[in-house]
């Protein structure tokens, strides 16, 4: 079914990482639903070229490029794509992240922490890194950096994952500050526990374990990815114009305990 060319970011281009599946897909059809025209970026073809293909059936035009946040030439030729084909970039949601493998902090390998904090922290940055001169260029922006409720509080057993994650927001903090008369709003969302293919790798071999997370929700279950989704949208739209900085917790209440 088209959308009637209304909505929050009707005529804008919005640029969304890990956007094959989960929560990234979620935001991409939610941007797309509100009007937008999307750039699918993530690191498996089939699955960005099914979410653009969502993204079409709402009426939308979407671009489905590979892209390894942790790769500078990645990100630099996705955003320079992002450009040839739409021509603008307003609105960026930096969701590629993966999970660590439960571990006590001396015992993490040295390779899976370079893993960890290379796609989930430097993509981040990567990713600012070029998308903010082509918001500059046209005057205005909005960024959403996904972080976690594991950037707020700590997490036994995920030390690079919860590194990585506070070091989200901190740099969210350090890029709406630097850009905050230009026109250019940086904020972070932090997911709570969210029912997705992340989690669920997660909980891999352990059913105990899906209660347990659903535990520590005190709304008594996870989250849905639209949930989140909902939130990015909002936080890039100019409802939020006076929000910038900001670590949104969409947590089900886990941090307010």
């Amino acid at each position: 079914m088209a959308t009637n060319g209304g909505g929050s970011h009707a005529g804008r281009v919005a640029f969304v990482t890990g956007a094959g599946s989960g929560i990234g897909r979620a935001t991409a059809l939610a941007f797309a639903t509100e009007g937008a025209d999307v750039v699918v970026a993530g690191d498996s073809v089939e699955p960005n070229q099914e979410t653009a293909r969502m993204i079409e059936r709402l009426g939308r035009r979407a671009l489905a490029v590979r892209c390894d946040v942790s790769c500078a030439d990645d990100v630099r030729e996705a955003l320079n794509l992002t450009i040839e084909t739409f021509g603008r970039l307003d609105s960026a949601f930096n969701n590629a992240g993966v999970e660590q493998k439960a571990t006590i902090t001396a015992d993490v390998e040295v390779e899976e922490w370079d893993r960890v904090i290379s796609i989930n922290l430097r993509g981040v940055f990567l990713c600012m890194k070029y998308e903010i001169p082509l918001m500059l260029k046209q005057g205005a922006g909005a960024i959403v950096n996904c972080s976690s409720v594991a950037g707020l509080v700590g997490f036994a057993g995920v030390p690079a994952y919860t590194a990585s994650k506070h070091g989200v927001i901190g740099l969210t903090k350090t890029a709406a500050l630097d850009y905050a008369t230009l026109n250019i709003r940086v904020n972070a969302v932090c997911p709570g526990v969210v029912d997705t293919a992340m989690v669920e790798r997660f909980l891999e071999g352990r059913p105990e374990a899906r209660q347990q997370m659903i535990g520590f929700e005190p709304i008594g279950r996870m989250g849905k990815p639209e949930e989140i989704a909902a939130a990015v949208v909002w936080l890039c739209s100019e409802q939020a114009s006076f929000v910038t900085g900001h670590a949104l917790a969409a947590d089900g209440g886990f941090v307010a305990r």
